[in-house]
């Protein structure tokens, strides 16, 4: 019973940290679109598809975890001599524990890399990218699976749902417009060498999400995001990609932080694998800081394809109810050679 009740008081709590923050994936270098929006255009080819899997706490929700999916498409051109503009289309899809809370989201993003060094005999490239994202937005859940206090029988002291809760929720909230903007740097020094920084603020205009149509205030909070990385070479095949992303929103704060160590054969058939470890850090509503789980990544690179496999291994609070179980996720990456025109240096993420 005691370690029943702990479970409870810890997904409520996890519950209050979600309703804060929007959802967010371990390997946030794999989702570029939902990240940051000037990440769009920032690859080495002409479009870019990516695709990713998440799903979360099955080892207390059992058939019901929370699974986050999301899809993204962007395509770059040319502008000019050396300046490129990038049009992209993402989706999100995030449904979350008994009550089925779902959130989709759709957005269109624009982005504008602008060359910083014009020297002909450079032997670097560098470029700023202002990115910016319009899209609409859906919330919904299942009221059945739904129970309030006032549907407690204190007689019988039972769960009686055929008793009136006295609340009025709508299934679904009002869609929204939503707005998200970023900035990123990066210079390349050499095909396994490069340094790339950013940041982005989402919901600029804090789009109203309330499950009542009269008088619900609910809105989203705004979201910042820093972010930091690149690439440092070991040897002509072997290197390590570091990075860190700190993101807040409300009264929460994550932020995740490691390396993936990168090998390839340096064929002309190009075959690389990564591997890494990546910790979390979270700050919840109660002003405490956690670790809730770190994540072990393996990646494989054939060509243009890019495929991710991680794991988060449950630390902290969490780990004796999880069992150390975390989130499992999947990422696929694919990227289409440009033409001579379009080509552009780009980090490796």
């Amino acid at each position: 019973m005691k370690k029943t009740f702990t479970t409870l008081l810890l997904l409520l709590g996890l519950g209050a940290l979600l309703q804060a923050q929007d959802p967010f994936f371990s390997q946030f270098y794999a989702a570029p679109l939902q990240l940051n929006p000037a990440m769009a255009g920032v690859y080495n080819g002409k479009y870019r598809i990516t695709a990713n899997y998440k799903q979360q706490w099955n080892s207390l929700l059992d058939t019901r975890p929370f699974q986050t999916l999301a899809a993204g498409f962007d395509l770059r051109n040319a502008v000019g001599r050396n300046d490129f503009a990038t049009f992209g289309f993402s989706a999100l899809r995030d449904q979350a524990g008994r009550s089925e809370f779902q959130r989709v989201a759709a957005d269109l993003t624009f982005s504008y890399m602008k060359q910083l060094d014009g020297s002909r005999y450079r032997s670097y490239d560098q470029f700023l990218v202002a990115g910016a994202q319009v899209g609409l937005g859906q919330h919904s859940l299942d009221y059945q699976n739904l129970w309030f206090s006032s549907q407690f029988d204190l007689a019988t002291e039972q769960l009686d749902q055929s008793l009136p809760s006295g609340e009025v929720i709508d299934q679904t909230s009002n869609t929204y417009l939503n707005f998200n903007a970023g900035l990123l740097w990066y210079v390349v020094f050499d095909d396994n060498q490069s340094l790339w920084l950013g940041g982005a603020i989402h919901h600029l205009n804090s789009p109203r999400v309330s499950f009542i149509d009269n008088g619900g205030t609910e809105s989203l909070d705004r979201r910042w995001l820093a972010q930091v990385g690149g690439e440092l070479p070991f040897s002509h095949s072997f290197s390590i990609l570091p990075a860190a992303v700190v993101t807040g929103q409300g009264p929460s704060l994550l932020s995740i932080f490691g390396a993936n160590f990168r090998y390839t054969n340096r064929d002309w058939k190009e075959i690389a694998i990564r591997a890494g470890a990546w910790g979390h850090l979270v700050k919840d509503q109660l002003d405490s800081f956690a670790s809730p789980n770190v994540t072990f990544t393996a990646i494989l690179e054939i060509e243009r394809w890019n495929f991710g496999l991680s794991y988060d291994v449950g630390a902290g609070k969490l780990a004796a109810p999880t069992n150390g179980r975390g989130a499992f996720e999947l990422s696929l990456i694919y990227v289409h050679p440009p033409s001579r025109k379009e080509k552009v240096n780009c980090p490796n993420l």
